[in-house]
């Protein structure tokens, strides 16, 4: 505790800054801390996604994607309105700070935009 009171003072030497307590909350990702560990999670984050994308009624998937899906450019139909894609794939991409489980879904996916 001595050596962050000391980092603290001197940073308030050389920048206008102010102790705002205990890390709770930051870029969407919310913080919680136990004696041994800090857990980070975007629940809000993702439920504002789902919320977004209309899809608060859908039930979850342990393999959100077919596993062996292979995806071209050429096939499907294009979207009506791909600036909702994009705005989609960027927020999953930021969700996959704390959510290494749709990883590969989202990474695939996002190749298309």
């Amino acid at each position: 505790m001595t050596e962050i009171q000391r980092l603290k003072d001197c940073l308030l030497q050389q920048f206008r800054i102010k102790d705002l307590g205990d890390l709770k909350y930051f870029l969407e990702i919310e913080f919680s801390c136990s004696k041994t560990s800090v857990y980070m999670s975007q629940r809000k984050y993702a439920l504002d996604i789902l919320q977004d994308a209309g899809l608060t009624d859908a039930r979850p998937y342990k393999f959100p994607m077919e596993q062996y899906l292979k995806l071209t450019p050429d096939e499907g139909e294009l979207l009506k309105d791909p600036v909702k894609y994009r705005r989609l794939m960027g927020r999953l991409i930021y969700l996959t700070v704390t959510r290494p489980d749709i990883v590969f879904s989202v990474r695939t996916l996002s190749q298309y935009i």
